[in-house]
């Protein structure tokens, strides 16, 4: 079995997309233009986000759809806003010209927990969920301004603004899945954030170098001054012990997260617990990762195989019981 899993998943894809396992979870929508939104939705899901894709794949049907379509959206709100910044870079688009592009979004958004029609696949898709989940409106709303506020913000002072940027960016997204995972107790909606929170963290130490690309440090001033560690030279990537120390201190901070998260896990309904604990285990197993190459985020992007995904399934099924 080991064995096994470390060939590559490329090599199983085509042969797993063709069975009625895989094709069932949008095949069985009758409504044609639902179905491709969904459709659309999960190829989203299954480009940008594997650790999630792979996750949801031990969901019932009904709720990996409604996975797809929230994820739909987190993804094209970023993309609006990470290609805006590459036009306004090359001049073609002004930063009032994508504001205005957020606005019109967020007047659709709206729109659509109204129940009016929309032409856009991806909120036709989450209009669906919306009829099967109580999502908030306010969620979806602090998800945007989240996004927004890397147009205007790219340095953080304090763990306290990154903390609120996180959970804008993340924790929403967890409080919305949350509802289509299902809880026995509201007191995992709590620890909901906290994994928003474990994973945002971990997004930013694995992107650390492309993030300076953008001219975005996420890591806090007031960590960098505990350290010791100039703005200068994270920008000009210069590696040293005092950096390692400061990317050590933010990985156990994320772990501490990660691990306060758990407690949330037992209070979902039965049938998400393992997606959902997937995840969460591969997630954090990026910061392994990190740890391996030596702190070497400016130049290494750390991330898992599918085998290396695929490893801990038997692990997460015992621990589940």
């Amino acid at each position: 079995m080991s064995n096994l899993l470390r060939i590559p998943y490329s090599y199983f894809r085509p042969l797993y997309e063709k069975t009625s396992f895989h094709q069932g979870v949008i095949t069985e929508v009758k409504e044609h233009r639902l179905r491709a939104a969904y459709s659309d939705c999960r190829i989203i899901t299954r480009n940008h986000a594997k650790t999630f894709y792979m996750a949801t794949r031990f969901l019932p049907n009904h709720k990996q759809r409604s996975i797809f379509a929230i994820y739909g959206l987190c993804r094209y709100l970023d993309d609006l806003v990470d290609e805006g910044e590459d036009l306004i870079r090359k001049e073609k688009l002004s930063s009032t010209e994508l504001l205005d592009k957020l606005e019109m979004f967020k007047v659709k958004l709206i729109s659509t927990f109204q129940g009016f029609e929309t032409d856009n696949p991806i909120l036709y898709a989450f209009s669906d969920v919306l009829n099967r989940h109580k999502i908030p409106v306010e969620l979806p709303l602090a998800l945007l301004e989240g996004v927004r506020s890397d147009l205007v913000k790219n340095r953080y002072q304090t763990f306290d603004e990154l903390y609120d940027y996180s959970y804008k960016v993340a924790s929403v997204v967890g409080l919305m899945t949350s509802e289509v995972f299902g809880y026995d107790n509201k007191d995992a909606l709590g620890y909901a954030v906290d994994l928003g929170i474990a994973m945002q963290l971990t997004n930013i130490l694995r992107d650390v170098g492309e993030d300076i690309d953008r001219n975005r440090i996420y890591l806090p001033k007031e960590d960098l001054v505990r350290f010791d560690v100039t703005e200068e030279e994270i920008l000009c990537k210069e590696p040293s012990e005092r950096f390692n120390s400061l990317i050590r201190f933010q990985i156990e901070r994320a772990r501490m997260f990660y691990n306060r998260a758990d407690r949330g896990i037992s209070m979902l309904h039965k049938d998400s617990r393992l997606p959902v604990l997937l995840a969460r285990e591969n997630y954090s197993r990026i910061l392994n990762k990190i740890e391996e190459s030596g702190y070497n985020v400016y130049h290494q992007r750390a991330y898992l195989s599918s085998g290396e995904k695929l490893s801990i399934l038997p692990k997460a099924i015992m621990q589940l019981g």
